[in-house]
């Protein structure tokens, strides 16, 4: 079952470049919602992992990755950069989809668009790291004594 209604798909899956603008109010009101309930999640010791791409390449900005950050700042949270080169993202949409979803000007645009401005707490390159890897990147940076920064940097730059 769709969490998003069918008028509204993709949703939060909207593509970078602006070509649903009557969907961005939408979108805006999902991330909001979904980042007021992982903060709630937080606060009652609740663990959360958001798998989610940002980006700001709408019809006009919405500044939503700062906007989402502020609500977690303060919170045990870091926010992870995923990346993989252009290539091996196309060889496996060829792989899962066929050829039709190997798209680079998309794939392109998309990882333009997602790591834009590109301050994160740890970095991740899939094409080098198996998914366990990655996890287990993740759950050492989470138990590291390292302070992150990610969130109050980007909610700075919500805060101008």
């Amino acid at each position: 079952m769709a969490a998003t209604p069918a008028e509204a798909q993709p949703g939060i899956g909207l593509r970078p470049g602006g070509e649903r603008p009557d969907l961005e109010p939408v979108v805006e009101a999902l991330f909001l919602t979904l980042y007021d309930a992982v903060a709630r999640l937080s606060r009652q010791r609740v663990g959360v992992a958001v798998d989610v791409g940002h980006h700001d390449a709408y019809s006009r900005p919405l500044g939503l990755l700062p906007r989402c950050a502020a609500k977690l700042e303060g919170l045990p949270a870091i926010i992870v950069g995923v990346r993989c080169p252009i290539t091996v993202v196309l060889e496996r949409r060829r792989a899962t989809w066929g050829e039709a979803a190997a798209d680079e000007t998309r794939a392109r645009a998309w990882d333009t668009a997602v790591h834009a401005p590109g301050i994160y707490d740890l970095e991740l390159d899939t094409a080098q790291l198996t998914p366990e890897a990655c996890a287990e990147a993740i759950r050492q940076r989470l138990e590291s004594r390292i302070p992150p920064d990610a969130l109050s940097r980007l909610a700075a730059i919500a805060a101008h």
